[in-house]
């Protein structure tokens, strides 16, 4: 039978507590305030639990079978406090059971709190909903505690002031839920209220520089102005502060080392809101004495001129690290002695006197040993064998530590294209007892072969299909071993590449290639080896005839040998390769509509001198690329009796040069810069055949090019022009013209990624290019060119690598094919797939 407190007695337990209760009827305990009744606590229960576990209730009060309680006293009050600061129960209260002599039993009677068993947004659209559940991260079957309620209004109402939304209001409410026992469905009403942007951004204090410069250093927080309709011009207080320490940074880079925002004051407005800054800039300084101390290898004036700091330059701390650490447009101090092995080099800059507006700098140099690589780690390449990597790499064991040549080995490594280049890591592990230095590389494989499978619409043959597998990481050494087929071995380096185009029996063909890297294992000189064969029938009015009779078919083999140069440097390559074609023609027009009947033979010498800087080829923010090739025949005409280009022999030179600079603009933000010529010339000034021309225009695919790509035709592309063969392509790609004996071409491009995720790199980009090919040297002029300018972005996956479109508007009126009556169309969309445009 329970027995409980009288009332006296539980008016002292409730000021003990805080938070006891007890029933109207009690029975008489012999307690007072002055004097404290002891208990030995005999037992303890829980009423009104529902899904908490009383057993766990009453470890979370901290009382223990046993223990000794004052009655009055603090140990119930803790116990209370203890289970209440757990959040799981709307209210709590004590019960005196029954006593049996000095023993005490007490009773916890629960209230819990409900469950959540769902939730909703009302006002919002169902795509922010989703991306406020995203945020939030309501549980369901979480106990509702205010806790969580507050959280819940407080991620509501920052989502919404990132968006500018500043006088969001946010109610929830807690709707019973008769499907489940103590649970409660939360219904958040949401009221975003109006977008609330930045109209005006003021300073005060400001006399060094104009309020425009200033405002450009904010890069988030921006004025949001008529004609600046991409500014979303929203405040946020995080990016504000990140904007604030960005002007001091500008300030002290320019001299001003004291700069200081006084105030900030944010005023709301009828328009919006407006910043007003107060900025205190303090003096000027710039640096008057440079010296050093501790210098030993290199002498005062050496490390001032690479230093390159005069006096009464302006103060610029960042310009100084640059200078002492890293300077990307130039060579740095520390650069010159870890580029000597010195990899315990140390500086420390020390201003020793500020006078007036003047700083001197006294430079502390401990110059330390010179450390040799003692150990090469590589970590991460489960595909790729070690040897393709520690070939390509250029700080060896043994060596001097070379700063710059670790970050070529980093670049050759990028360059390899089976690897993140995001994600290339090293990490030079010194020890300064012995002077050595370990170097541990990490990578992370992506994948680098790729299937192609793709249609294209060609002039003269209607729909083409292509597949095409190309195994950049290919191994010919473990081929021997089905085990290797997985689904085809890799890991050494070597290229294989099979592709094959068809259009039924009017169109086909083949191609096979093998690129070896690293002929031999020991020098990067390079085997490569193709073999290509096209058939091609003509078709009349679309519908294609097999008993005409007149067809092209072409066979190739080209074998190729290529070297790294060390002169002038080591991003020099030199290839040659010896190229046999054989064109078989039964009635086929080649040139001039002029059908023709033979079998034509080219063999080709051609040289090739090319150097390659650049840090990344999916997506590149520095370098250049340059190539100068020559592709010559053996000068048949000198031979008694030949008719070079009327039969047999196809007789010609050709020179190509090609040149692409990247550079960085401003955070990731690229500037591509490109010129391509091209000239083909013959022996003794006789005429060039129909073979190896130029064609200008389009995407620089080949489609609609008519047969002539059969015959090495090059394809220059020209964004905004139509494709060779139609009626409004430059001239000499047009239908019954054999195409260009020189061209030229400038392209200027910006760049931009979107995501440099190596399984799909993405960037857009805007161009302006002008070109133009032109069929004699006497109309040859590189200043009348067909210019154009648009947009387009490039997409590059790793399984079916480079994917893109253009859009290009020309400038320019071409003339039309004859019997043309439509009108030019001066804008284009391109499609790329699988090479860039030239």
């Amino acid at each position: 039978m329970r027995t409980y407190l009288r009332s006296s007695v539980f008016g002292l337990l409730l000021l003990a507590t805080g938070l006891v209760a007890a029933p109207a009827h009690a029975q008489q305990v012999a307690a007072t305030v002055d004097e404290p009744r002891k208990y030995t606590l005999g037992g303890i229960t829980v009423s009104g639990a529902r899904s908490l576990d009383p057993n766990t209730l009453i470890g979370l009060s901290g009382l223990r079978i046993g223990d000794q309680i004052n009655i009055p006293g603090e140990e119930i009050g803790k116990a209370i406090r203890r289970i209440w600061t757990q959040g799981l129960v709307a209210d709590v209260s004590v019960s005196i059971a029954r006593t049996e002599g000095d023993k005490i039993f007490l009773d916890f009677n629960l209230r819990e709190r409900p469950r959540l068993s769902k939730f909703n947004f009302t006002g919002i659209s169902k795509g922010q909903a989703e991306d406020l559940e995203k945020k939030i991260k309501l549980i369901r079957g979480k106990v509702v505690t205010d806790a969580l309620l507050s959280n819940t209004r407080t991620q509501v109402r920052k989502f919404y002031t990132n968006k500018g939304f500043l006088d969001t209001k946010v109610v929830i409410r807690q709707v019973a839920d008769s499907a489940l026992s103590n649970s409660v469905a939360l219904k958040i009403d949401v009221d975003k209220g109006s977008k609330i942007r930045i109209h005006d951004i003021a300073f005060e204090g400001n006399k060094a520089f104009k309020d425009s410069k200033l405002k450009k250093q904010f890069k988030k927080t921006k004025e949001r102005k008529p004609y600046k309709f991409l500014t979303p011009g929203k405040y946020q207080a995080s990016e504000f502060e990140e904007d604030k320490k960005k002007l001091v940074d500008f300030y002290n880079n320019e001299g001003y080392r004291d700069a200081s925002i006084v105030s900030d004051t944010l005023i709301r407005d009828d328009k919006g809101l407006a910043l007003r800054i107060k900025v205190d800039a303090g003096p000027k300084y710039y640096f008057r004495n440079i010296t050093w101390t501790g210098n030993y290898l290199y002498d005062s004036k050496t490390l001032s001129s690479v230093l390159g700091i005069k006096s009464g330059t302006p103060y610029s701390k960042e310009t100084l690290d640059k200078r002492l650490s890293y300077n990307p447009t130039g060579q740095d101090v520390t650069s010159l002695y870890m580029n000597d092995g010195y990899l315990f080099f140390q500086i420390d800059p020390v201003e020793t006197k500020v006078q007036g507006d003047s700083i001197d700098i006294e430079m502390r140099i401990s110059e330390g040993v010179q450390a040799r690589v003692k150990e090469i780690n590589i970590a991460g390449n489960t595909k790729t064998s070690d040897h393709v990597l520690r070939r390509t790499l250029r700080t060896l064991p043994g060596d001097k530590f070379n700063r710059e040549l670790l970050i070529r080995s980093q670049r050759e490594i990028a360059t390899l294209g089976y690897f993140d280049p995001e994600k290339i890591g090293i990490n030079p592990v010194p020890n300064q007892n012995d002077g050595t230095v370990d170097i541990n590389y990490t990578v992370v494989e992506k994948p680098s072969d790729q299937i192609t499978l793709s249609g294209g619409w060609g002039g003269y043959a209607g729909f083409i299909g292509t597949v095409g597998l190309v195994f950049n990481n290919f191994s010919l050494r473990k081929a021997g071993d089905w085990h290797n087929w997985t689904p085809v071995p890799g890991g050494d380096g070597q290229r294989l590449a099979l592709n094959v185009q068809a259009n039924g029996l009017q169109y086909q063909a083949y191609s096979l290639s093998f690129t070896e890297p690293w002929l031999g294992g020991r020098k990067p000189n390079s085997l490569s080896v193709s073999l290509n064969r096209s058939i091609s029938r003509l078709s009349y009015g679309g519908v294609f005839d097999a008993s005409s009779g007149q067809f092209i078919k072409v066979n190739t083999v080209t074998v190729g040998l290529g070297r790294q140069l060390r002169v002038p440097d080591d991003y020099f390559t030199l290839s040659n390769s010896l190229s046999f074609s054989q064109y078989q023609t039964q009635n086929y027009t080649l040139i001039s509509n002029a059908a023709a009947t033979g079998t034509f033979n080219n063999f080709t010498i051609n040289t090739t001198l090319a150097r390659n800087s650049i840090d990344n080829p999916t997506y590149t923010r520095r370098g250049s690329s340059l190539s100068l090739s020559v592709s010559a025949t053996p000068p048949y005409s000198v031979f008694p009796g030949a008719h070079p280009n009327e039969n047999q022999w196809i007789e010609l030179h050709k020179w190509m040069f090609d040149a692409s600079f990247f550079t960085p603009v401003v955070g990731k933000l690229v500037l591509n810069t490109r010129a391509h010529f091209g000239f083909i010339g013959s022996y003794g000034g006789r005429n060039v055949g129909p073979f190896e021309r130029f064609k200008m225009g389009g995407a620089g695919l080949g489609y609609g090019g008519g047969g002539s790509f059969l015959v090495g035709t090059e394809y220059i592309g020209l964004r905004g022009y139509d494709d060779p063969n139609a009626a409004y392509a430059i001239p000499t790609a047009q239908s019954g013209q054999s195409g260009g004996l020189a061209y030229n071409k400038y392209v200027v491009e910006l760049r931009y990624p979107v995501s440099l995720n190596p399984a799909a790199t993405v960037y857009v980009l805007s161009f302006a290019e002008a070109g133009n090919s032109v069929n004699s040297y006497q109309e040859y002029n590189p200043y009348k060119l067909y210019r154009s300018a648009g947009f387009g972005a490039r997409i590059f996956m790793s399984a079916f690598g480079l994917l893109g479109f253009d859009y290009g508007r020309a400038f320019d009126s071409v003339i039309p094919a004859p019997g043309t009556t439509n009108k030019q169309d001066f804008n284009h969309f391109h499609f790329i797939i699988g090479q860039q445009i030239r």
